[in-house]
C-alpha cells in the first residue's frame, strides 16, 4: 500500500469482511450438508415407493394411476400412499389390476357434486 490511512482502513475492512464471509460459509456448509442429506433421504424414500408400486401394480393399473396423476396429482398421491400402506402391511395378495385401481380411485376420490339451481 501507499501508506495512506484511507487505503489501510479499506484493507482492514476488506479483511474483516472476508473473515465474516468465511465464517458464514462454514455455518452454511453445515446447513447445506443437512439439506443434502434430507434431499437424499427423500429421493431414497421415493425410489422405495416407486419400487413397491411397480411390484404391486399391473401395467394397466400403473397407466391409469399415471393418467390420474396428470390431472389430479393430489388424488394420485393419496392412492400411491394407500397402495404402499397396503403393501407394507401385507394386505395385498396379488397385483392390483386396472379394475381394482378404478375401485380404489373411486373410493379415495371425494364425491364433489354441485347442485346448481337457477332462479
Amino acid at each position: 500500500m501507499s501508506g495512506n490511512p484511507d487505503d489501510e482502513r479499506i484493507e482492514e475492512l476488506r479483511q474483516q469482511k472476508m473473515q465474516e464471509l468465511k465464517e458464514q460459509a462454514q455455518e452454511g456448509g453445515a446447513d447445506g450438508e443437512r439439506a443434502e442429506a434430507q434431499q437424499a433421504a427423500q429421493q431414497q424414500a421415493e425410489a422405495q415407493k416407486q419400487a413397491l408400486l411397480k411390484q404391486h401394480l399391473t401395467d394397466g393399473a400403473r397407466q391409469r394411476l399415471n393418467a390420474v396423476e396428470m390431472s389430479k396429482p393430489q388424488v394420485a398421491e393419496k392412492v400411491e400412499q394407500q397402495v404402499v400402506a397396503l403393501a407394507q402391511s401385507g394386505r395385498i395378495q396379488d397385483r392390483i389390476d386396472e379394475e381394482q385401481m378404478r375401485k380404489l380411485l373411486k373410493e379415495l376420490t371425494p364425491d364433489k357434486s354441485f347442485d346448481i339451481r337457477r332462479r
